[in-house]
């Protein structure tokens, strides 16, 4: 196996892992899901576990926050531990007034104002689309679990502070679900590498009414994306 300073050379990794932005909530997830839970990975203090839920070998690891963040261990877990399912579960700020606070939204296709697909020079534009096996595999694993969700398009920004205050506007207008930091580059490394990816988000704030939830809620409330997520590897 290839040398990597991102994560734990001698890590036991699941062919599916679930990816939160913030190694905290992996922590709480390994702690509060899965049974027999081993940490392999605290590397940049980036957490990452491997347990059993339901019988079935399960890892989680913090990702860090931003486009390059999830590019980088997208393409290590990818290439280096041959990671074959990776599901981001992430929060997300609403841009459509129905969509409410804790509200899940699955992410069919992420647009995205970043540069980064650029690096593969291709001659147009390219969509990031979530793998269809594990899109069909979310929604159906809500509806066994009675789970409302919302699946459409989001945007994944590099920019947390935006200088134009009206482009959530902006991207409602073309159907747009919700806008986070992560989806994007982890849809086009797992297309480019062959593996099959997914977003799972809760709503944590809303950009139209301005509605928040705390850090704190958002490391341990966000429990029905979790179980989604969990129940769909399965």
């Amino acid at each position: 196996m290839m040398h990597t300073p991102h994560i734990n050379p001698t890590a036991k990794i699941a062919r599916t892992i679930l990816l939160p932005g913030d190694p905290l909530r992996a922590r709480f997830i390994a702690e509060s899901f899965l049974e027999n839970s081993e940490q392999f990975n605290g590397v940049r203090g980036m957490l990452g576990f491997t347990g059993k839920y339901k019988g079935k070998e399960v890892s989680v690891m913090g990702t860090g926050m931003g486009i390059p963040s999830m590019g980088i261990y997208a393409y290590e877990l990818i290439n280096y531990y041959k990671v074959n399912n990776l599901i981001r579960i992430g929060s997300c700020g609403a841009f459509m007034k129905e969509i409410k606070i804790y509200d899940i939204i699955i992410a069919l296709g992420a647009s995205s104002n970043s540069n980064f697909a650029n690096q593969f020079e291709l001659p147009g534009t390219f969509s990031a689309t979530a793998s269809w096996k594990l899109l069909q595999k979310c929604v159906q694993a809500a509806k066994t679990l009675d789970m409302p969700v919302n699946v459409g398009n989001i945007l994944t920004s590099d920019f947390f502070y935006s200088d134009d205050l009206s482009q959530s506007e902006k991207w409602a207008k073309m159907g747009i679900l919700a806008t986070e930091m992560e989806c994007y580059s982890l849809y086009t490394m797992a297309a480019r590498y062959r593996a099959n990816a997914l977003g799972i988000l809760t709503v944590s704030d809303h950009l139209d009414n301005f509605a928040e939830t705390s850090a704190q809620e958002r490391e341990r409330t966000f429990t029905q994306m979790i179980e989604l997520a969990l129940e769909m590897s399965v």
